[in-house]
């Protein structure tokens, strides 16, 4: 196995070649018949492909005895695609040694990790938060939040799919939705001038970073993927997050009682909806504009992905089946019929 070494994310169908990839499941189940099987899938940091093990398979002993999830694979095999999704047909497998590296192994690269610095976003997180929440105890609440799970914070995704679901995530959209909420409170609080009492840049800013704190717990990342915890399949994000900001204030004797409680309904209400998993609807100013600040971020990333493939197919629009649901267009192409005049 000394071939060229691809990247699993990059293969074509019917491609062969060598390629590492880590074990990221593996299923045991039996045919009509009896006979055992496993469905196996390998994964670089942006594809997972598929792998049927069967009973006959010359790799079926090893794979039953000694294939562990987690476990990084130097493969050699045909890459495909049909209505099942992206498979992989192993012809040879070992695990990965050390002497690897010298082809490029390296571990970082099965993670996919935002474009962003994660030290200088959360740097740039924590100063928003000292410049721009004035309330004494509610900075303080927030603050303490941020540092006590800091480590947890640059490591996180935002979701288990769909948008930001990858390491980092969690700190670029809650830095990127802190942002927009800032301009947002700045600009509706110079608009609204008489309302009372008026809109709250600390409660808005202060909201905006802590919505999503309960992901800290809600998610845990596995050799397949980001997966819900215990807790964060039972409970969610939104009720872990509205507990962690509650015992947090509970230790913060001179906070307002109303700043808790507007606080807590902007964590509870940042989704909107119940469809979308808030138990209420936004019913503050500083909770409607953290809930739009949001939304805005998460859907504007999943839009951005459809439009951000390195070979986008020769096509106006991309196809509907993205989480937005709808077919985003790419602009018109020209028509190669038209490009030179028949004589």
């Amino acid at each position: 196995m000394s071939a060229e070494i691809h990247r699993l994310s990059e293969m074509t169908p019917n491609q062969s070649g060598d390629l590492f990839a880590v074990l990221a499941s593996k299923e045991e189940s039996q045919t009509k018949d009896g006979k055992p099987y496993y469905r196996v899938a390998f994964r670089d940091a942006k594809r997972k492909a598929t792998s049927m093990i069967w009973s006959d398979h010359g790799h079926f002993p090893d794979c039953s005895k000694n294939w562990q999830v987690g476990t990084f694979y130097k493969l050699r095999g045909k890459f495909t695609e049909n209505s099942y999704g992206p498979q992989i047909d192993i012809e040879q497998i070992r695990p990965v040694e050390e002497a690897d590296a010298e082809q490029g192994f390296s571990a970082d690269d099965f993670f996919e990790t935002s474009r962003y610095d994660r030290e200088e976003m959360f740097d740039e997180l924590l100063g928003i938060a000292q410049e721009h929440i004035t309330e004494e105890p509610l900075q303080r609440l927030v603050v303490e939040l941020l540092t006590e799970h800091a480590d947890t914070i640059k490591h996180h995704a935002a979701a288990s799919r769909n948008h930001h679901a990858f390491m980092g995530g969690y700190l670029e959209h809650t830095l990127s939705v802190t942002r927009t909420a800032v301009f947002f409170a700045e600009k509706y609080s110079s608009y609204y001038t008489r309302m009372k009492p008026p809109i709250s840049k600390s409660l808005v800013v202060a909201g905006a970073i802590v919505h999503d704190i309960g992901k800290v717990e809600e998610l845990q990342f596995k050799p397949e993927g980001w997966e819900y915890t215990p807790r964060g399949r039972l409970v969610g994000h939104i009720f872990i997050g509205r507990d962690m900001v509650l015992n947090k204030a509970a230790t913060i004797s001179d906070i307002n009682p109303e700043t808790v409680l507007r606080l807590e309904h902007i964590v509870i209400s940042h989704q909107g909806i119940p469809e979308w998993g808030s138990p209420v609807p936004p019913s503050t100013p500083e909770a409607l504009l953290v809930h739009y600040a949001d939304d805005l971020d998460a859907k504007f990333h999943e839009l951005a992905a459809q439009l951000e493939t390195d070979t986008p197919p020769a096509t106006e629009f991309t196809d509907y089946r993205n989480p937005l649901r709808r077919r985003i267009f790419r602009g018109l192409q020209a028509d190669s019929s038209t490009d030179s005049p028949s004589n």
